[in-house]
């Protein structure tokens, strides 16, 4: 499994820029649930925020791989690419969908990191992964939109300037496809606070700046509808294929932070006179697992291939995220039994990237959806809801 294989000089450069957030960063911030705000502003300084946007508007222009590198490298160092990840695909939409006049204003500004769009407001407390069952509604007035309704699970709202948000402008009941009807409105989170948005804290096992969302007659431009009104749901697809490859990569980077701890100490902890990496029963769950995440990452590799080209990949962007997710999963279980103990210290940094890590199998999208989409989108099998 070679690191290096692809973008190793983007690898280098974010493993340089890791190494200044060390264990105690991350811990101190654990402790209290305090967003990693220094480390994300240089993320964004470094240009490794705006991979994805083109360089006519300020960003590096390059493909989802290099994106899948950034963020590999950042979870395989002890650090956490959740608090910044949605900067890179959210702008997706506005860049594929948007108005010349809605690129030149926003995307400039994320790119340089003066406007920060880092919330993604899809996810609501009754439906669920159904998202044809929201309920968070929109009425055109005029040349605004009245917004009602209420989400959940969305992350980092609170340290986003703008939030691109799914709506239903159309009652479910009223179209003739559940899937239309939807429109994506952009959200500036700096005016609609206290004016119609409210923004709750959700305090959860790990540090992840999730957040509930209650829309009270929020008024937004409609100058800030992008695409056409009721094709929202489509566009939004595209970038949560992009989201599901790229955490799939943090997965990755994850499980290398896993397997790196786990061999390095299995090679110097002495028990009974030996080092226990010598005894199968540490060193054959360490390698099982350097085997099964060797196999995810090609199927991340898979993903970001076909997104970059253009080429349909829902199914792959869905597998490579559960494969990526259950493999991090396995090494992490493996890390803490190899390290015994002192697994379950903090200084070790194991239990943090332990809880962390555990998240995945079911954000953005559960196993069981994916496992659905396989069974009913690839093998012709009936659906069972």
């Amino acid at each position: 499994m070679n690191a290096e294989a692809s973008h190793p000089e983007i690898r280098e450069a974010v493993r340089k820029l890791c190494a200044g957030f060390p264990g105690e960063y991350w811990r101190a911030l654990d402790r209290d649930r305090i967003y990693p705000t220094e480390f994300v502003r240089t993320l964004t300084e470094a240009g490794f925020l705006s991979v994805l946007i083109p360089e006519e508007y300020g960003g590096s222009g390059l493909g989802l791989s290099a994106a899948t590198a950034v963020l590999e490298e950042v979870h395989r160092s002890g650090c956490n690419g959740g608090a910044a990840h949605a900067q890179m695909y959210t702008m997706g939409t506005i860049l594929r969908h948007g108005t010349p006049e809605q690129k030149a204003k926003y995307l400039p500004a994320v790119a340089s990191g003066a406007l920060r769009l880092q919330a993604f407001g899809v996810t609501e407390p009754t439906s669920g992964t159904d998202t044809t069952r929201l309920r968070t509604f929109a009425r055109r007035e005029g040349d605004k939109y009245i917004v009602n309704g209420q989400k959940i699970w969305i992350s980092r709202a609170e340290h986003s300037d703008l939030m691109v948000l799914l709506v239903r402008t159309t009652a479910r009941e009223d179209v003739a496809k559940p899937s239309d009807g939807m429109s994506v409105l952009l959200v500036d989170m700096r005016e609609a606070v206290g004016k119609g948005l409210t923004i709750r804290p959700i305090r959860t096992m790990l540090n992840h700046a999730t957040t509930e969302l209650f829309f009270d007659n929020l008024e937004v431009p409609a100058e800030n509808l992008v695409g056409a009104e009721g094709k929202g749901f489509r566009y939004i697809l595209d970038g949560m294929n992009a989201e599901r490859i790229l955490i799939a990569s943090e997965c990755i980077g994850d499980g290398r932070f896993f397997i790196d701890r786990a061999s390095a100490y299995a090679k110097e902890r002495e028990v009974f006179g030996r080092p226990i990496g010598q005894n199968q029963g540490i060193q054959f769950p360490i390698a099982r697992a350097y085997v099964q995440l060797s196999a995810a990452s090609l199927m991340v590799d898979k993903a970001a291939a076909m997104f970059d080209a253009g080429i349909p990949c829902g199914t792959e962007a869905n597998m490579s995220k559960m494969l990526a997710s259950e493999a991090s999963w396995y090494a992490a279980d493996m890390c803490v039994q190899t390290h015994g103990g002192f697994g379950f210290a903090e200084e070790y940094d194991i239990e943090r990237k332990f809880r962390e890590t555990r998240l995945y199998q079911v954000a953005p999208i559960s196993t069981n959806l994916i496992l659905s989409h396989v069974g009913t989108h690839v093998l012709g099998m009936p659906k069972s809801f």
